[in-house]
């Protein structure tokens, strides 16, 4: 019989293999809490902290923005692209070059993309620019003609350098603010790291395995998504060798689905500790709550990043945080950091379907928006009440 596992113990084990459960991660820990996570996704939205920041002071609240370019300057860290632009521990490059390769053909075959990219000779003189000068971002390049302003499409300087980005050739040097400076990978990455490259079967093995180390328990479907760097086949051939248990994962509403759990499963749930009463605030991007069918499945909340969807038709709001009290998804709120006046504000806050709103509740949520207002770099925050 598959191991069974209970919904709260899936939804402990969730919570701690996010780094969401247990010590709060060390400033000295940042690239250990990045390794465990496998990736930290990058937005630019900074309508109350950007993602990249939020996700990471989410678990280690003394974390500071500079903090990530710092982890950059010293090569702990590389930039590439997972399911979205996502940094990465340095630790996942030797498994990491078929993803370029990928990201490549699949650029090649896009319609989008060849519409803005330029002729070959021009991507050659972008990198042969940047080979001669040293890290450059994309204002130090002048704008070649006359462009379609069609939706959507940039510059072809800023096409080309995206496209070498996403190719290996050209790696994150720095952030000048969120605006990449370029420079060659092979004076990036550190030669140690590019040495240790795999063939294409061991990263295959690697990604897959990393993959479901980092879920704990997960579907191959799943596993599949979480670096988005193998196709369903490549993962379907590694199950067979890979040691993953099989197990039953009881969800939110009683149901039992099947799915796969590393291989050490049982010390896991055993290991996992309850998550603290504290009331957390977490970003739409956060890697906990990325997958909205895992979400849904685990802990019964129905969640949705509005931020693309049209205003008429949202129905919460642009910006809405999650909110987490232990291992329950209580509620969401709509915050907006207004910098200028010093001030985090909330618009909107609604509670999940029969979670009473008590004063307890409250003071732990003016608790968690003064230390948000904090890191988005406001000196106080004004709570609305509940809808």
């Amino acid at each position: 019989m598959p191991l069974r596992i209970r919904n709260r113990d899936a939804r402990r084990l969730w919570l701690w293999q996010n780094g969401l459960a247990g010590p709060a991660a060390p400033v000295g820990g940042l690239a250990a809490l990045v390794e465990r996570m496998g990736l930290v996704q990058l937005d630019s939205i900074p309508v109350v902290a950007r993602a990249h920041d939020h996700i990471l002071w989410s678990r280690c609240p003394s974390f500071r923005p500079p903090m990530l370019g710092g982890m950059m300057a010293r090569r702990q860290v590389f930039e590439h692209f997972t399911h979205d632009a996502s940094v990465l521990p340095i630790a996942l490059w030797p498994l990491w070059t078929r993803q370029f390769r990928r990201r490549r053909a699949q650029m090649e075959r896009s319609a989008w993309w060849q519409r803005q990219l330029p002729p070959p000779a021009e991507l050659a003189a972008l990198r042969d620019r940047i080979a001669a000068e040293g890290p450059l971002s994309s204002g130090d390049f002048e704008r070649r003609g006359a462009r379609p302003r069609e939706m959507w499409l940039r510059p072809a300087h800023k096409a080309g350098l995206d496209f070498l980005w996403h190719a290996g050739e050209l790696a994150t040097h720095a952030r000048e603010g969120f605006r990449k400076v370029y420079d060659l990978t092979e004076r990036v990455i550190p030669e140690r790291w590019r040495q240790a490259e795999r063939d294409d079967a061991a990263q295959v093995e690697g990604l897959c395995a990393g993959a479901l180390d980092r879920l704990g328990v997960a579907t191959p479907a799943e596993i599949r998504a979480f670096w988005e760097a193998c196709d369903p086949a490549e993962v379907a051939a590694w199950l067979p060798r890979s040691g993953a248990v099989p197990v039953e994962v009881e969800a939110a509403d009683g149901r039992w689905t099947r799915a796969l759990a590393a291989p050490d499963i049982a010390a896991r749930l055993t290991a996992a500790p309850d998550p603290s009463g504290r009331l957390r605030l977490l970003n739409p991007f956060d890697p906990a709550v990325r997958d909205r069918a895992r979400l849904a499945r685990l802990f019964g909340f129905d969640y949705r990043n509005e931020i693309f969807v049209p205003a008429a038709r949202r129905r919460w709001g642009y910006y809405v945080l999650p909110m987490l009290e232990g291992d329950r998804f209580v509620g969401r709120l709509e915050a907006r950091a207004d910098r200028r006046a010093g001030r985090l504000t909330v618009s909107a806050l609604w509670p999940e379907p029969g979670v009473r709103w008590t004063a307890a509740r409250q003071a732990r949520l003016e608790a968690e928006l003064a230390r948000l207002a904090r890191l988005a770099g406001c000196a106080e925050a004004a709570a609305a009440p509940p809808r």
